[in-house]
């Protein structure tokens, strides 16, 4: 063996390539591959212990490597190889990582942020029209052999009583609410001016004037409704919560994020909003949600996911006024093939520069 070869990285797979795979063999011929035999997080931690995976440089993950390897928490990180110095992961939200503990071991971090966009806009633009609409109602009473809420007999013989799904609403001229307006909450916006006609207001923690004025050029109506200085951020909460028709929830999961949206927050919506997740179920109180829901503060939802996926809340399968799809928002073979070549030029820039493509916010001064 010469000691080209012997030099050459190594990556530890975690996961399948399912898509790009010219963009994979492209990789295989500048470094070795290893995967692990492991087929439990105990398992894979003493697989670790062992050396199994000493002088891998990087780690490439997918989202169902999950399965195996649980949270990527502080124990995982602690047991990795001190040779691993990357952690590519196939995805935009990357909340299974502990950035922290990562940092501390010197080890980058990458996602692959606006590959997603478009595809959970359109799922968040199906969701949206959905749960407006009452769709989830009428479907379900489809597949229970009723029309509207009737059988057949029911229905012909024009029976009185028959318990009809509520009427919807239309989502021209309404305002639709972004809490955390990203590349997905961006594209989401100039899509539902574009179709609907509908106003967009957002709140981030930092105004967005670039993104203020793309989306303006495009003609979407649109106003950030944060303040400045301390407490900017809770009154603006307030002001989006209550002059909201539909809120898009689009912010990424973490100690600050989680259960922003629960029992108080609730109280401050507008009666009978509308509210959409397609970022991480636990951005909101899944239980307090149900409460809003059978209470009508909450009119309708839709959900791409869950708090503790892929458990759902009985509360939230029973309510014919909940529009549920399983974590799909990225479900097509273009995306999934992007958010793949995406994470792949991470691989080849960190064994070819020494640096990440993408390297997620936290980490920006590691680069």
């Amino acid at each position: 063996m010469s000691s080209e070869e012997r030099q050459r990285p190594k990556i530890l797979l975690l996961g399948t390539i399912e898509h790009a795979h010219d963009a994979w063999k492209q990789v295989t011929e500048i470094a070795d591959i290893i995967q692990p035999t492991s087929s439990s997080r105990s398992d894979f931690i003493a697989e670790c212990a062992s050396g199994a995976f000493d002088s891998c440089l990087l780690a490439y993950r997918t989202f169902d490597s999950t399965l195996l390897t649980g949270l990527l928490n502080q124990e995982l990180i602690s047991a990795l190889p001190p040779s691993i110095k990357y952690i590519i992961h196939v995805g935009a939200g990357y909340d299974v990582i502990s950035i922290p503990a990562c940092t501390a071991r010197g080890i980058r971090v990458s996602n692959t942020p606006s590959a997603v966009d478009e595809a959970t806009a359109d799922c968040a633009l199906f969701l949206l029209l959905g749960a407006m609409r009452n769709f989830n109602a009428g479907m379900t009473a489809l597949r229970l052999g009723q029309w509207r809420g009737g059988d057949e007999e029911q229905v012909r013989n024009g029976e009185k009583g028959i318990k009809m799904p509520a009427l919807g609403r239309d989502p021209r001229g309404k305002t639709l609410g972004i809490l955390g307006m990203g590349g997905i909450g961006k594209t989401l916006a100039s899509k539902v001016a574009g179709a609907f006609g509908m106003k967009v207001t957002y709140l981030n923690r930092r105004r967005d004037e670039e993104g203020e004025r793309e989306l303006r050029d495009q003609g979407v109506e649109i106003e950030w409704v944060g303040g400045d200085g301390e407490g900017g951020f809770e009154e603006g909460l307030k002001r989006l919560l209550g002059e909201s028709d539909v809120l898009s929830l689009n912010l990424p999961l973490n100690a600050e994020t989680r259960h922003i949206i629960s029992t108080k927050e609730f109280a401050l919506m507008k009666r009978g909003i509308v509210i959409i997740n397609t970022a991480r179920g636990a951005v909101m109180d899944e239980a307090a949600l149900v409460e809003a829901l059978e209470s009508g503060q909450v009119h309708s939802v839709g959900l791409d996911v869950y708090e503790n996926e892929p458990e759902i809340h009985r509360g939230l399968l029973a309510n014919p006024n909940v529009m549920l799809v399983p974590h799909m928002g990225t479900w097509t073979v273009e995306t999934e093939t992007k958010m793949e070549e995406w994470a792949i030029s991470n691989v080849r820039m960190a064994i070819e520069e020494g640096k990440l493509r993408s390297i997620v916010p936290e980490q920006r001064d590691m680069q």
